[in-house]
């Protein structure tokens, strides 16, 4: 197994008016392709903050951050734009579906600026929203459905590019018990079908799901254990 994500000496600092404010502090980080981890930590920790690096959405104050080959830590802006499109599949807490386009139009998305064609984007994302359970809610728009079908429209989204990397920020935030069961069965199954899958969480029992457990603390990594 290969590298997704190569990390060195990641430092993250940010200037509050005169002053320095250092959220993550040395981080040296491998995830495998076909791993399914957990970044786990207490607010302040910096876990959004790596997320939002390892998601390409920040670029690191120094250090050296390769995925999938590439070094992503020197690229401009429009060259983070397209990895971001075609290497990472984000699922986030809000779902941020577009609210007047049907599930299958939300998960076609991203294809579009991937420039498929509309035959491509049609087949693929139906391929896809029947894999997340939903064959028969491709022409509901969001307000149609419930809290865990939108998620799923989400992953859907997600997926729909083949990304090296699908990036979750508390998926289950939103949801009840029960949903958020089905959707972390979910991400078991997108996980087995070969998947990496990284979720940021601070709910033990979603990270119980993972293979990987990374917890961070005052901007370093505490503890990289194996479930």
């Amino acid at each position: 197994m290969d590298n997704v994500i190569h990390i060195r000496n990641i430092i993250r600092n940010f200037q509050m008016g005169q002053e320095t404010v250092y959220v993550l502090r040395v981080i040296d980080l491998d995830i495998k392709r076909g791993e399914y981890v957990a970044i786990m930590g207490p607010s302040g920790s910096g876990k959004s903050t790596l997320m939002n690096l390892l998601g390409c959405l920040d670029t690191p104050t120094s250090g050296t951050y390769i995925l999938n080959g590439a070094d992503v830590s020197e690229m401009s802006d429009d060259q983070l734009a397209e990895i971001r499109n075609k290497e990472i599949g984000f699922v986030f807490q809000t779902f941020n579906l577009l609210p007047r386009t049907t599930a299958l139009e939300n998960v076609a998305l991203p294809m579009i600026y991937a420039g498929a064609s509309k035959s491509e984007r049609s087949k693929r994302a139906a391929e896809v929203l029947t894999s997340v359970g939903l064959a028969d809610r491709m022409e509901h728009k969001p307000n149609e459905l419930s809290g865990g079908q939108r998620q799923r429209v989400a992953i859907g989204r997600a997926l729909v590019n083949k990304p090296s990397i699908i990036l979750a920020d508390e998926p289950t935030g939103n949801l009840d018990s029960k949903t958020s069961l089905e959707i972390m069965q979910l991400f078991d199954e997108i996980h087995k079908a070969g998947n990496t899958v990284i979720v940021v969480t601070h709910e033990e029992d979603v990270a119980k799901n993972a293979k990987r457990v990374i917890r961070l603390r005052d901007g370093i990594i505490e503890s990289d254990t194996f479930n």
